[in-house]
């Protein structure tokens, strides 16, 4: 093999990784070690591939695609990395292309040009995404790997061991690790993530959840990010954190305003709140999401901000040093990381565009206003199922236009699908079919 990159020559496999509307992680893997392979690396996949819902592994006709057609996957090598728990094996990132461009119905390229798209505005955006998981005990039932509270110290003397490793691991892959608590469910953790620009954010995204998912194997574990697991217990979220820069500063926040928050900080925000309810198809997009997102349980289950408000969809998190970043809880791990960024950061840079005036903070449990209170406010409850968000995001037209014609299409037919398949189906049901897919 020849390449003029060091990493590479060390490789025997390279996985060039793509991310479907169903958010399903899938590779095709490189054999280096045959010959004098170079640069740019692709695979051949099937159009039909963005066409596949979460269920089966089968092309919805309403998707505009079909089995034929092929395009190629090529590894952009800017996101190459080597995969610790996996000897020989590197993973990059890939570009799906249809005669030499980035193919309408690529999710990653969907991401890049928006990010593109907004550069002339002189502001850009960084993010993570805040992961929230459930350890399993390695069983054919779906038992927690412990039962302990939220933050609990000897949750982390339990699972000492695998979230160390979990913070090398990703340290190898080039995350920086920050925080890491014991959430509220029975063997639910939280370990949270650097922020960074939104395309290597959302990259980050997806090595954080194969990387989760393979260590738990390791240790005798099972792992799942799916949203609601257990009827009665706590839900996992992947909230969206996103701060608003301009010539290497963020600009977020303002210490002279009332709220601490700057005039486009306000606007970015206003956008993504009045595009929210079209939004949670892209950003809670599983049928099983809506278990979750329900008043009371921290997960923003209404169209407002507040200040440090766990029960907003828009957290302004305060600091003593100013405003520097917010979280959007309305978004989970079921979310393909392109498609939800992508699509809060059109929302968002629309507000600043439209300069959208943003409504008073709420400062309390918008799920203690009564409905009559609730009428004559600007606060809403968000959908309750994704049937509802997938009618907002239908009349939505930013943000369709922002998908384009084609991943529209596709998107609307995948999850069109998944919803039909789903609706006769238990919760139990429900999540037997979906653990071990997120």
């Amino acid at each position: 093999m020849s390449s003029g990159n060091p990493s590479i020559q060390e490789v025997e496999f390279l996985r060039i990784l793509w991310c479907d509307n169903a958010n399903i992680i899938r590779s095709k893997a490189i054999y280096l070690n045959r010959g004098n392979v170079k640069p740019p690396f692709k695979v051949g996949i099937s159009a039909a591939q963005q066409g596949v819902p979460v269920m089966y592994d089968g092309v919805v006709p309403d998707s505009g695609l079909s089995p034929v057609g092929e395009i190629e996957l090529e590894a952009d090598l800017s996101s190459f990395s080597k995969i610790p728990y996996a000897p020989g094996n590197a993973r990059a990132m890939g570009f799906m292309k249809k005669e030499g461009d980035v193919w309408d119905c690529c999710p990653r390229g969907f991401l890049d040009r928006i990010i593109r798209e907004f550069s002339s505005e002189d502001m850009y955006v960084k993010a993570s995404f805040e992961n929230e998981f459930y350890l399993l005990k390695d069983s054919p039932n779906i038992i927690p790997s412990e039962n302990t509270p939220f933050a609990s110290t000897f949750s982390m003397d339990l699972n000492n061991d695998f979230i160390k490793d979990l913070a090398q691991t990703l340290t190898l892959q080039g995350i920086i690790v920050e925080q890491y608590y014991a959430e509220a469910g029975p063997g639910q953790q939280e370990v949270t993530m650097k922020y960074e620009d939104p395309l290597k954010a959302a990259d980050n995204q997806i090595i954080f959840r194969e990387t989760v998912k393979a260590l738990a194997h390791e240790h005798g574990l099972r792992s799942s990010f799916l949203p609601k697991i257990f009827s009665d217990g706590s839900g996992s979220g992947c909230h969206l954190h996103l701060s608003l820069w301009k010539d290497g500063k963020n600009i977020l926040g303002d210490p002279d305003d009332i709220h601490g928050l700057s005039r486009p900080g306000k606007q970015f925000i206003a956008g993504i709140l009045q595009h929210l309810p079209g939004l949670m198809a892209l950003t809670t997009p599983s049928v099983n999401s809506y278990h979750r997102i329900i008043p009371h349980s921290w997960s923003g289950a209404y169209q407002c901000w507040g200040i440090d408000n766990r029960e907003a969809a828009v957290r302004v998190i305060s600091h003593p040093q100013g405003v520097q970043h917010f979280e959007l809880k309305t978004v989970d791990a079921s979310s393909n990381p392109y498609l939800a960024l992508g699509a809060v950061i059109a929302a968002g840079f629309h507000g600043i565009r439209q300069s959208l005036e943003l409504e008073e903070p709420v400062q309390q449990d918008p799920g203690n206003i009564s409905a009559e209170d609730l009428k004559t406010s600007e606060i809403s409850l968000l959908p309750q199922s994704l049937g509802e968000s997938m009618a907002n995001l239908e009349k939505d037209d930013l943000l369709i236009n922002a998908l384009g014609p084609a991943l529209s299409k596709a998107y609307l037919g995948v999850k069109k699908a998944e919803i039909d398949y789903f609706k006769d189906l238990t919760m139990e049901e429900e999540v037997e079919l979906l653990l071990e897919k997120y």
